[in-house]
């Protein structure tokens, strides 16, 4: 594995689940393996459990982690090329990327989407940049469009937890008094149809996600329809893809609570995390013992593991 911004550098998943599996069991039997390696976490906004479970994973492996917030303690960044940089912006993203590459082995960059142009959003600006002008392997930790290390962390926990070899699985928009990008619901769709799931993606008109990201999942307007027989609920908040960044509806009816559950094969609850209580899920639902948030955040540090691994065993 060169580098992880999509699923798309992914040869072999069922492999890969395989060795998360083997890392979840056993986190330090690699502790040592990988010598004299460094990875730098880069982020541009606001983490927990990202931050926290990348340098878990990394220290685990024995491998040296340096956190750095570029809005905080570093220049800003120009990212277009030909620019006249006299403005607030210091340093190009390529001396920028290149010497940061001369400083570690790996690099994994968390970049949120801005939602104000969907172009600009979905052609990876930040991402596509490091790509190119570093001149190690870069880790996607969340961007504009994708969070691979979440849909792979959401992978290993439905196969602990599956009961049948293709379960449904549905992903459920649900209510949020703010505009979120539409990274956690592009990834999980992708990577729960490559791992051979039954999904359904469920939401309200106008919150359709962009085609590339639904695939072959079948869209269901009727959350009680889309609930019916389900073994995994995913909640998640996205804002509209069509009238970009948008919040169209806050509608409560949304929120995923006891009856709505009653409507399936005793689902289990899941959840990127941070949630809103009582307006993504209510306390019954996400308190409850079919809930898997928690193991779910857990297992981030398996997904970052197993990725760090994989890249610095090259």
């Amino acid at each position: 594995m060169n580098q992880f911004f999509s699923i798309n550098d992914v040869t072999n998943l069922v492999e890969l689940l395989q060795e998360a599996n083997d890392i979840k069991k056993n986190p330090f039997k690699h502790k040592g393996v990988i010598q004299n390696k460094s990875v730098c976490l880069l982020f541009f906004n606001p983490s927990l459990r990202t931050r926290l479970s990348s340098q878990r994973a990394a220290q685990n492996l024995g491998i040296d982690v340096t956190v750095f917030d570029v809005g905080v303690g570093g220049w800003q960044l120009e990212f277009s090329d030909g620019a006249i940089m006299n403005g607030n912006k210091a340093e190009h993203i390529k001396e920028a990327a290149a010497v940061i590459g001369t400083y570690f082995d790996v690099v994994a960059i968390r970049a949120f989407a801005k939602l104000e142009d969907r172009e600009e959003d979905y052609s990876e600006v930040v991402l596509s940049q490091f790509i190119k002008h570093c001149p190690v392997p870069i880790v996607n930790l969340e961007s504009s469009t994708r969070h691979p290390l979440q849909a792979l962390a959401d992978l290993i926990t439905i196969e602990s937890h599956k009961k049948i070899e293709k379960p449904k699985v549905v992903l459920t928009w649900a209510p949020h008094p703010k505009a979120l990008p539409q990274a956690v619901a592009n990834s999980f769709s992708l990577w729960t149809q490559k791992a051979g799931y039954d999904l359904t993606i469920t939401h309200p008109e106008g919150y359709e996600l962009n085609d590339n990201f639904v695939e072959d999942a079948s869209v269901e307007y009727d959350q009680q329809k889309a609930f019916e027989g389900a073994d995994f609920i995913y909640a998640k908040n996205w804002s509209s893809y069509t009238k970009y960044g948008q919040v169209l509806s806050q509608d409560s009816n949304w929120m995923v609570d006891e009856n709505k559950m009653k409507h399936t094969n005793q689902a289990k609850f899941m959840h990127c995390l941070p949630v809103r209580r009582n307006m993504i899920v209510s306390d019954a639902v996400i308190d409850s013992k079919n809930s898997l948030v928690i193991e779910q955040a857990g297992n981030r540090i398996v997904s970052a593991q197993t990725i760090f691994k994989k890249i610095l065993s090259r």
